[in-house]
């Protein structure tokens, strides 16, 4: 009855509200007549004098020229929202996330209702089968698909079903390659294409569709992981037959444990994905779709939680390890508390805090070894493994920085017409991380390519003296060119990242000028070594493994900073010397040396005799294998230098490459003094005349000694 009553009072309801409306209209448009009637009097005047006035006749023609208008409407200040305050904003906030909850709470009782109204629509919309038919197609698309893929195991890739030969480990990252994903592309063209050469009702192929994408997406990832865990595989066994090991430096017992990890989630998060994907197609509300996901997710959050607990740890033992896995389970249930909550951006920032590094070790681990042997240092150097390495690393942080985008929905392009401060902000961000991306791979190639200039610059004795010049010139210069160019692109940088987020680098560099001018003018003995440094190197006045001396300081140079130079002394110490306090240096190493030595002889000796030992001694150094190639210019006796008190001085002299004058100068001792004894040619010795007053007879006793012994060598020739 109170249903008739309601049916009855809804018409006149109705009209009563076209009557409203009416009386509205109505009596707006009576108000506006008797306002024009009563300023009728005054418009009247206004517009006689306005068409006396050829002034206002010009304006009005302007007026109605369509290009001023334009013109006009053109220039028009756009009308933006005012900013909310931030209490306001946290409100805003706070009322969203009860209202998201609160549709939650709700959405429980509808579960069955809308479950059976699914049923309903299964049945209707599949010829009147149940979910028995989908299943029975599901499974023969996936026999036509293993028995295509198992056939192009058997003809092209000649392996069978063999698992272990698939997943073990080749020099060839190709052949892996093609053996892991060449059959799931088989697999996934043969039952997707045999399904849709049919036609089939429309819920069936969405519901068909989406598992059969959901199960090859579940194989992709195994596959992948298959490549990389290589869980079938011995490293000891590999690498005693001298075969690679798997591509992420991980013991066997993790590699299995990760890998049965993989599947069940995998396995789990594609199948509940396309379940709650579907549920749209079935009718399910929006409210429902949500709660059934969010439950959904409480279970891969117990799959992440075993295994955090029962992960093989190698690293971490007793309470330190239970610490760890206590702080990370109330860091997953938070993350999941905000999944709930409808706060996405921040989730996402969660996992990205939690699993961006471990990602990107991981690709770099992969990207080294893919791009070469991971044991060669060399490979450190080359270009191809920091393109690959740093590329990887790129793109992972390129793809997250994009999802994370793509979930706080922002549109790139909608960001470049946005005025507000939080979309140049964001911009800001997405540029910079873009800009600090590029610095880091050209600073990287530039590293790599000094890092190769220095390893082919190293000390090699077959080279030409001008080829070892040019060499450790390289080995001075580069060190310090490297530090430059790394402080050049990390300030190009970040003003390009601080001028993206809005600062205003002009005065920033303004302001960097006037403060290196105040410190020129505070720290003039910083600028005089760094300028001096720069002059010695333009200079070419030392380099990098030379013997230089200066005043006090002596020593082998070992290395250059921007205000000092590193020499080591002979003896082990190493002097760090500024370059304005060096002056005058004395360079030991360069091109070649001239060494001089000098051997006393009595005066009695033959002259001609030891000049010919000389000669010889000289020839059989010259032939010597160890120093032919340091001699430039044999030993050979200068002559006479002086008379001493005890006998004559007669020098000596060779010149051969730096560094090597001591060894030619001990091997020339060795051999003179072995000469001369075998032809009989004494060293002069210092004598002492001890004796009384009478000099005379002294000296007449040595003199008489002295005829007897050249008697008795006259005798014995």
């Amino acid at each position: 009855m109170i249903s008739n009553r309601a049916s009855r009072m809804k018409p006149s309801w109705s009209a009563l509200c076209w009557i409203a409306l009416v009386s509205l209209v109505c009596l707006t448009a009576l108000a506006g007549a008797s306002a024009a009637q009563t300023e009728q009097p005054t418009a009247g005047s206004a517009s006689e004098g306005a068409a006396s006035n050829p002034k206002i006749q010009e304006l009005i023609r302007l007026l109605d020229d369509p290009e001023v208008r334009a013109a006009l409407k053109a220039a028009e200040p756009t009308a933006t929202e005012p900013e909310l305050p931030v209490a306001t904003q946290i409100a805003t906030w706070e009322n969203g996330i009860r209202g998201h909850l609160d549709k939650l709470v709700n959405a429980f009782p509808r579960i069955p209702g809308e479950a059976v109204n699914a049923v309903q629509v299964v049945q209707t919309q599949i010829n009147n089968r149940g979910f028995g038919t989908v299943l029975i197609l599901f499974a023969g698309l996936l026999v036509l698909g293993f028995g295509a893929e198992w056939l192009f195991r058997l003809t092209v890739l000649r392996t069978g079903n063999d698992s272990d030969q698939a997943v073990s480990p080749r020099s060839d990252l190709a052949a892996v390659l093609l053996s892991e994903l060449a059959p799931l592309i088989v697999f996934a063209l043969v039952s997707a294409g045999i399904f849709l050469s049919f036609s089939w009702p429309p819920l069936l192929r969405l519901v068909v569709m989406t598992y059969l994408v959901a199960f090859i997406v579940v194989r992709l990832v195994l596959a992948i992981g298959r490549i990389l865990l290589a869980p079938h595989i011995d490293t000891s066994q590999a690498a005693a037959a001298g075969k690679p090991s798997r591509l992420v430096s991980i013991t066997d017992t993790e590699a299995r444990f990760w890998y049965r990890r993989l599947i069940i989630f995998t396995g789990y998060f594609m199948a509940a994905w396309a379940s709650i994907s579907l549920l749209a197609a079935l009718g399910f509300s929006p409210d429902v779709r949500s709660l059934l996901s969010y439950l959904a997710g409480i279970l891969l959050v117990l799959l992440t939680l075993e295994m955090l607990w029962k992960r093989p740890n190698t690293l971490e033992t007793g309470q330190s390890s239970r610490t760890r896995n206590w702080l990370l389970s109330i860091y997953l249930v938070i993350l999941w508390g905000l999944w709930v909550a409808g706060l996405n951006g921040v989730l996402w920032l969660g996992i990205y805090a939690l699993l961006l590094p471990r990602l990107l070790a991981i690709a770099g681990q992969v990207a080294a070894a893919i791009a070469g042997d991971r044991g060669n240092p060399a490979s450190a150097h080359s270009f191809r493994a920091v393109i690959i390495v740093r590329g990887v690393r790129a793109l992972v942080v390129l793809l997250a920085v994009m999802w994370l985008a793509a979930i706080w929905r922002l549109n790139p392009n909608a960001l470049t017409e946005d005025g507000t401060t939080a979309g140049g902000i964001m911009r800001g961000l997405l540029q910079g991380i873009i800009i600090l991306l590029v610095a880091d791979l050209l600073w990287h190639l530039a590293k790599a390519y000094i890092g190769q200039k220095l390893e082919m610059a190293t000390a090699d004795g077959s080279v030409s003296p001008a080829e070892a010049a040019r060499r450790g010139r390289l080995r001075t210069l580069l060190p310090i060119f490297r530090n430059m160019l790394g402080v050049f692109i990390a300030t190009v940088a970040v003003l390009i990242v601080l001028s993206g987020l809005g600062v205003q680098i002009a005065p920033l560099i303004a302001g960097a000028g006037i403060f290196g001018v105040a410190i020129g003018f505070g720290s003039q003995t910083l600028v005089k070594d760094v300028i001096s440094g720069v002059f010695y190197m333009l200079d070419d006045a030392f380099r990098v493994g030379e013997y230089i001396q200066s005043g006090s300081y002596k020593g082998t140079v070992e290395s250059f900073s921007l205000r000092s130079v590193k020499l080591r002394h002979h003896r082990g110490p190493v002097f760090t010397v500024p370059f304005g306090d060096l002056g005058a240096v004395q360079n030991m190493s360069r091109d070649w040396v001239i060494d001089k030595f000098v051997i006393r002889v009595p005066f009695d000796t033959d002259i001609p005799k030891v000049k010919k030992l000389a000669k010889s001694v000289g020839a059989e150094l010259k032939a010597d294998p160890e120093l032919a190639q340091e001699i430039l210019e044999t030993v050979k006796m200068k002559g006479v230098e002086q008379f001493s008190d005890f006998g004559i001085e007669i020098s000596f002299a060779f010149r051969v490459r730096p560094g090597h004058q001591s060894v030619v100068r001990r091997r020339a001792y060795t051999m003179i003094r072995q000469a001369f004894m075998d032809n009989g040619i004494e060293f002069a010795q210092p004598t002492v005349q001890v004796g009384g007053d009478n000099k005379t007879a002294g000296a007449a006793a040595a003199t008489s000694a002295m005829m007897r012994k050249k008697a008795t060598e006259i005798a014995g020739g």
